[in-house]
């Protein structure tokens, strides 16, 4: 594809296609040229050479039969096996074909397992090499039936399958012709291959039914004198000294050997957590949960007689902390770690001298406001997409701008021009990481380990044009600063269609393609699309879910790659080997296919050293994730993540073979009247039936659960990915901007079953629960150079209102018909433990209503002088010291196993109580709000900043005024009364006052000391608060206090005269 084709600008609804170019005039025509190569398939290099067939399962060659002949497995189907697989599975597996699931036949040279004896054939070790006794009869009847099916046995060697491993060609190098996609005709598979329909209908049936034709050795050549010789038991030999199952021969000393062994070993592992360190954890948590259920057993069976309203609400509050606490706790107790093995993934699917075989990625960068997002951070996002250690040709980058702005297109060109420079640098030295700003400002020796003697003088150069590219991103930035009155003008004259940004047609560009997409050095650069959705008045967009959804369905329609990657503007590769290490997990033959999404962790540049609101998560990250891991998966955090592009689809994962049902037998009356035997092989033949009338279907309503676009319906159906070569790329350009018109959800089920799923601004979540309900399980994957790093907003207010946004889609989810607490139990996929976590993240706002109780209720027991318990016994002290001991022990066990440093999970203690007080409370205020009164709150972006060379954490001082430090500023001042009128009255009554006051003054001191990094805040860097802040803090806390603090409750009250009787000792 030329990457100066132009804009493409067009709206199906309208009926409008505009192709506009940057330094012409505006055209409509074009369309051919502009995505020829980028949709021809006879453009497409070939995956595979064709000169022999390899393993399905490990990827090896097929090999051949003693008698030189291709090997074949299953004499049903054909489906292509080796030999070492094929005894593996019979030794091993379930002794049947993986495609035909037809129950393996023993072969030549093949031992004996159990149920070969219900076979009828002839011991071959005995009978079948014994070629003297064959008749001649026999061999002219052989003859006659090689020769009346030649041309069967011609046009299968013509049409067989190759398995998604690349197309195949004629003799005269002409690819067939292919049968279209719009029509009933059956749509051809990924692999570019279709059935040939000019040999007839047994033909083409029996295309899909074998793959290898049965070659046949003639009377008179050397493998027939061969056989005659009877050399079987010398080949037999052979065979098992390669497969060690003989002494002679060391399979070590073959290093070809050895390296298709390695290729066949798992991709990943599981590593469970030491014993040494799980069983601990594990046993603390179950007594931390007897001593918890006493506790609160005895905390309502002893009430606070002169204080029955404070008693009541602890009590309340202490049972929900009780149940937030299991939600929690309980998730985390399978925890696993993972090991990926990349050498593996390369000798299998990368062989030398051979195409590579990995699957393609499609990459998604989403961005909305180039203001809040810098168009600087994209395009660093954008190059190290680009740079990825990952076959270019398996690569394709869609960046959507759901704002439509001129500003980040024209910044996406500028990048794209760059690229050119910066890619093959990086691939030729081994950059990491490949993101030119992060990359340059490493305060590292960039030295080590560089051999090459042009290293420095080119990475000198390098530098110099970075800093160029990047005055010129400055200068657009000014630019758009200000708007002129008629709009953006394109450099040929032409309005840019975007300047209405709620009222503008689909645009898509191809900056980098096949054609013209090449860098400096000459070598291809992966694809670079830039797409911004249709919006019209009166359409419902569905912010960023609604995004997203539009890169899929444009990403199937021009290169529908079987998985894809989701990244923020602001995340970029860290690891240039993250792709490889998702694939590891996904395209591995075994656990692969039931795997919906990789999610690597979150990790973040330009945090303070102290992270003093606990913005890298690491809690979360390195406990929650893993423990989550060991379950059902992580769930999906809304970047960072592998998907696999079916499992969006909304299609059930790929079932295991079915357990044979139990039945009695005639003579045992253990459960009633006896009962016939089933016949299986009916019953499975009717099963097949329903499935296939099921599927016919379905393939009727594909319109309308996809959308009615004809090329995108056909894409759906490739597991494995491809373009659909039968269209005209004119038609293909069509349907991509059809794909993204405003109006093309509707009436379908998207956004309800399909893709990223809507009704919250939190979507990722919402996203992940689904598909984990259907049967899906997703991978954690932490390697050991972080796989990608985003930029947090280290200001205390951004911060809050980050945390605002996702408890608030939390609180959406949990009023929705997704709530985990009633949805996703029909089908009995969800495991319960992933449920239970799950739930703690839609009720997890809730809790900031009991905390802000609980840490109010320190400064109303120091002001009125009454307290929440009674006074306690030795014996039920022992209660309280054991509970205490065992939330230190679970924390300590827990950093112990995790890795976790305690200074970043005490921030998280404190940050905890942070956001619980403020954003999590008005979380819940807005969710009642939306549900109640239909009051619905904006979508704020985070501000991304691109970092400050004068001040790196200029940013952390700022202060930007919001409400939602209002009550964690109140709640300071309160205690902080509290505290002072506590140890005022002490002083004034007297030592015996003193006692009481301990139990007091440590609730107080845990409330202050949580708040403590939101009190720097405040102060800022000149240690000065906000007038606005001290007079609405002040304020709140003189109102709630004069509602319990006695008119002067420093000065002891006189008693009167003692006017009770005496007795008669007085």
């Amino acid at each position: 594809m030329e990457a100066s084709a132009g804009l493409v600008a067009g709206s199906h609804n309208r009926n409008e296609l505009v192709l506009i170019r940057g330094h012409e005039e505006v055209i409509y025509v074009p369309f051919r040229h502009l995505l020829l190569e980028l949709f021809d398939p006879t453009s497409r290099k070939p995956l595979r050479a064709l000169n022999g067939q390899v393993c399905e399962i490990c990827g090896d060659d097929i090999g051949s039969t003693a008698d030189g002949d291709l090997f074949v497995a299953c004499n049903e189907c054909g489906f292509p096996v080796c030999r070492p697989c094929y005894e593996y599975e019979r030794r091993e597996g379930s002794q049947a074909c993986p495609q035909c699931k037809t129950r393996y036949k023993r072969l030549k040279g093949s031992p004996r397992v159990e149920g070969d004896e219900d076979e009828d054939d002839v011991d071959d070790l005995d009978h079948e090499f014994n070629l003297e006794e064959e008749k001649k009869s026999q061999h002219q009847q052989l003859l006659l039936q090689q020769q009346s099916n030649k041309h069967l046995t011609e046009a299968m060697l013509y049409g067989k399958m190759s398995y998604g491993r690349g197309g195949f060609e004629e003799e005269d190098g002409n690819v067939p012709q292919i049968p279209p996609i719009i029509t009933g005709a059956r749509s051809m598979p990924p692999s570019c291959e279709f059935p040939l329909s000019s040999h007839g209908d047994a033909l083409s049936s029996s295309l899909y039914k074998r793959v290898h034709p049965y070659p046949m050795s003639e009377p008179g050549s050397a493998k027939w004198d061969e056989k005659r010789e009877g050399g079987w038991k010398e080949r037999m030999d052979e065979w098992k000294s390669k497969q060690g199952l003989r002494g002679g021969g060391d399979p070590d000393d073959d290093p070809d050997m050895s390296m298709t062994d390695e290729a066949r070993q798992p991709l990943s592992r599981k590593v469970p957590i030491a014993s040494s360190k799980i069983n601990p954890y594990r046993m603390v948590i179950v007594i931390r949960l007897v001593v918890l259920g006493f506790f609160l057993r005895y905390r309502i069976l002893n009430p606070v007689p002169d204080a029955v309203g404070l008693w009541l609400t602890s009590v309340i509050c202490e049972i929900w902390f009780a149940i937030s606490w299991i939600l929690d706790q309980f998730p985390k107790w399978l925890p696993i770690d993972r090991e990926t093995y990349l050498d593996r993934l390369s000798l299998r699917y990368e062989r030398e001298g051979e195409p590579s075989r990995l699957a393609s990625v499609d990459i998604f960068v989403s961005t909305v406001d180039p203001l809040k997002e810098p168009p600087l951070v994209t395009a660093n996002t954008v190059l190290s997409i680009l740079a990825v250690d990952y076959p270019v040709d398996k690569v394709s980058c869609y960046v959507s701008d759901d704002g439509a702005s001129m500003l980040t297109f024209e910044s996406l060109s500028e990048t794209a021009e760059f690229a050119r420079r910066w890619v093959p640098f990086c691939k030729r030295f081994a950059i990491e990481p490949r993101a030119p700003e992060m990359y340059f400002s490493q305060k590292i020796d960039y030295l080590k380990d560089k051999v090459q003697p042009t290293f420095v003088k080119e990475r000198r150069a390098m530098k110099r044009e970075y800093e160029e590219f990047k005055v010129r991103i400055n200068a657009l930035v000014a630019k758009a600063m200000k708007v002129p009155p008629e709009g953006w003008i394109m450099q040929d004259g032409t309005p840019w269609p975007g300047n209405n940004t709620r009222d503008h047609p689909g645009m898509i560009q191809v900056f980098l393609g096949h054609s013209g997409g090449h860098d400096a050095d000459g070598n291809e650069l992966p694809r670079l699309v830039y797409v911004s959705r249709e919006k019209r008045p009166g359409f419902q967009h569905h912010k960023k879910a609604g995004a997203m959804n539009a890169l899929i369905r444009v990403s199937a329609v021009l290169t529908n790659a079987p998985f894809m990657l989701n990244l923020d503007c602001d995340h970029y590769i860290n690891n240039s080997k993250a792709i490889r290490e998702a694939m590891c997990f996904l395209m591995d033959p075994q656990a692969g296919r039931k795997i919906c999404y990789v999610q690597f962790p979150q990790r973040f540049d330009g945090i303070d050293l102290h992270d003093r609101y606990a913005n890298r998560n690491t809690v979360f990250f390195d406990i929650n994730m893993k423990g989550l891991d060991g379950i059902q998966g992580p769930v999906y955090v809304g970047t960072g993540c592998v998907f696999r592009r079916r499992a969006l689809y909304g299609y059930q994962p790929p079932r295991g073979p079915k357990r044979p049902r139990m039945v009695s037998c005639d003579c045992c009356p253990c459960f009633g009247s006896r009962r016939r035997k089933l016949d299986y092989a009916k019953q499975e033949a009717m099963e097949e039936e329903a499935v296939e009338a099921e599927a016919m279907a379905s393939e009727m309503n594909l319109e309308k659960k996809f959308g009615q676009s004809a090329a995108f319906v056909t894409s759906t159906l490739m597991d494995e990915g491809g373009v659909t070569p039968s269209s005209s790329p004119a038609a293909l350009l069509r349907e991509a901007i059809h794909v993204i018109s405003c109006g093309y959800e509707d009436k379908t089920e998207w956004g309800t079953e399909l893709g990223w799923i809507y009704g919250s601004i939190t979507e990722d979540i919402l996203t992940g629960f689904k598909m984990h309900c259907r049967g899906w399980r997703s991978v954690y994957c932490v390697p050991a150079t972080a796989a990608f790093k985003g930029s947090a907003p280290i200001n205390l207010s951004d911060r809050l209102n980050q945390v605002l946004r996702w408890a608030l889609g939390s609180v959406e989810i949990f009023f929705s018909r997704h709530s985990p607490l009633w949805y996703g139990y029909r089908g009995g996929h969800l495991r319960w433990l992933e449920r239970l976590a799950y739930i703690n993240t839609t009720v997890y706002p809730f809790t900031s209503l009991p905390l802000l109780a609980y840490c109010t209720l320190p400064a109303v027991c120091l002001l009125t002088g009454k307290f929440i318990m009674p006074t306690i016994s030795t014996f039920a002290s022992l209660f309280f010291i054991t509970l205490f001991i065992s939330i230190f022990a679970t924390g300590i066990l827990e950093l112990r196993w995790s890795g976790v440093s305690i200074e970043e999970w005490w921030r998280n203690e404190q940050f905890w109580v942070i956001g619980g007080v403020s954003a999590h409370l008005f979380a819940v205020l807005q969710g009642l709000l939306k549900v109640l009164a239909g009051i619905d709150t904006n979508f704020t972006v985070t501000s991304k900043t691109s970092g400050d060379e004068d001040d790196a954490f200029g940013e952390l001082y700022a202060f930007k005024w919001t409400s939602l430090l209002v009550p964690p500023t109140t709640l300071l001042v309160v205690n902080i009364i509290g505290v002072v009128a506590g140890v005022s009255d002490a002083i004034s009554n007297g030592y015996q006052s003193w006692g009481p006051l301990f139990g007091k003054l440590f609730f107080a001191f845990w409330v202050i000391i949580h708040l403590y990094p939101f009190l720097k805040g405040l102060m800022g860097r000149q240690n000065r608060t906000p007038t606005i802040v001290v007079i609405w803090s002040v304020l709140l806390a003189s109102i709630f206090s004069l509602l319990w603090v006695r008119i002067d409750p420093f000065i002891v009250k006189a008693t009167g005269p003692d006017v009770r009787q005496c007795g008669i000792n007085c």
